[in-house]
């Protein structure tokens, strides 16, 4: 544990941190990306582009500081950061770089405030910290290692098939070259894809299993992700597999990762599943799993998408509640094009509100799982608070660092 001075000297910095937590995170990604670049492929450029990824450390740091006396209150944080690393590859010897670099920026950013006396206590709680981290770590490292036909780091799959599920999403269906088993996943999981791209050195990307676990194959389903200009080429990825990965071709796979998830179901309690656009990938993977073990608690699969012409996985999701009385799909769109309610393609129009889930969703005792893009899981997370749905009731999961979820007006 640190010792109480350390504390108390944290304690009195913070609010000098947090002021300066976008700079010290600007800097720290700078001096790292100079000095050691050999670190540089574990993180997505494109969310240090958009600053993203420095706002994620920004918060995480505050975060820590401002618990620093009652770390149990970031064990879920921790648990998500300690999975991702988990799925890049991080190892032990990749802290003291971290660090070093960190503690650099803060001593440039905070100048005189920051004493030998702070520096010291900086030191201690970083340390502290990443010993944390390297023990879950290694946890993970070891349950990914025995479990059955599990492995660590990457093995070579093939592409089986590749589906397209809407304009702008196309499934692809893997094997392992070697024809091996491959592991039961935990349905919400994702796996890590490394492509060696043939012009720009990219960082692995991390894509959530979109069926269920035990079908023989992992499935994973990609949005194109439009660049914002030539210079910033964002979805890089995406783009290179929808365009240039074709059926036979090989890439590179880490074994699943994750703690979104979902694992007992009381069978009295509704379970409700908010997705916006690709977002219901994992929803997916949870939904038809509980199917598949015939749960019997009431579902509610709720799909918000821009229109037919972008939604994917309509039929699988209609398929949910085929013979089932406790399954109930709900499918939104807030553009829907010519024909889109003719055709009964969706069943509501406009955006997922508190006043429609308060008149369809059994919302006082059910647990919610959400995903989606950011603007989207504001609102259902302002949506749910304003029910007085209790925290311990929601669980969600960001692509990406994960953001702040600041409540949005509904």
């Amino acid at each position: 544990m640190l010792n109480s001075q350390t504390i108390e000297i944290i304690k009195a910095v913070t609010p000098a941190i947090a002021v300066n937590a976008q700079a010290i995170t600007r800097n720290f990604y700078l001096r790292m990306f100079r000095d050691n670049p050999e670190v540089r492929p574990f993180f997505n450029q494109a969310h240090q582009r958009t600053g993203v990824q420095q706002h994620a450390l920004a918060s995480a740091i505050c975060a820590y500081f401002a618990h620093i006396e009652n770390l149990d209150a970031l064990r879920p944080a921790i648990e998500v950061i300690a999975q991702k690393h988990c799925s890049l590859g991080v190892q032990a010897e990749h802290y003291p770089i971290v660090g070093k670099h960190l503690l650099a920026a803060i001593k440039e950013v905070m100048e005189d405030s920051a004493t030998g006396e702070v520096m010291e206590a900086m030191a201690e709680s970083y340390q502290f910290l990443a010993h944390i981290f390297v023990g879950r770590e290694q946890t993970i490292y070891e349950e990914q290692k025995s479990a059955d036909a599990g492995w660590n780091g990457y093995r070579t799959f093939i592409v089986d098939r590749k589906v397209p599920e809407s304009d702008v999403v196309t499934s692809f269906y893997l094997r392992r070259l070697d024809e091996r088993r491959l592991p039961t996943f935990k349905p919400g999981q994702y796996i890590t894809v490394s492509i060696g791209h043939p012009t720009t050195p990219t960082s692995p990307r991390n894509y959530s299993l979109s069926d269920r676990p035990d079908v023989g194959y992992f499935r994973i389903s990609v949005k194109r992700e439009v660049a914002a200009a030539a210079s910033k080429p964002d979805g890089l990825i995406s783009n290179y597999l929808h365009d240039v990965v074709q059926k036979n071709d090989c890439i590179q796979v880490g074994p699943p990762c994750g703690e979104f998830t979902i694992d007992t179901v009381d069978d009295e309690r509704p379970i409700v599943f908010l997705a916006g656009g690709i977002g219901v990938t994992p929803l997916l993977s949870m939904a038809k799993t509980l199917v598949h073990q015939n749960v019997k608690s009431p579902i509610h699969f709720v799909h918000a998408a821009r229109n037919s012409s972008v939604h994917p996985f309509a039929e699988e999701v209609l398929d949910l509640k085929s013979n089932r009385d406790n399954v109930q799909t709900h499918i939104f769109y807030d553009e829907p094009i010519e024909y889109d309610v003719a055709r009964g393609k969706c069943d509501q129009i406009g955006k997922v509100k508190m006043k429609w889930l308060q008149s369809v969703i059994p919302w006082p005792n059910a647990e919610f799982y959400c995903c989606g893009p950011k603007p989207f899981m504001q609102s259902v997370n302002s949506s749910l608070h304003e029910l007085g749905v209790d925290e311990s009731r929601i669980h969600f999961e960001f692509f990406g660092p994960s953001q702040p979820l600041i409540n949005a007006s509904t």
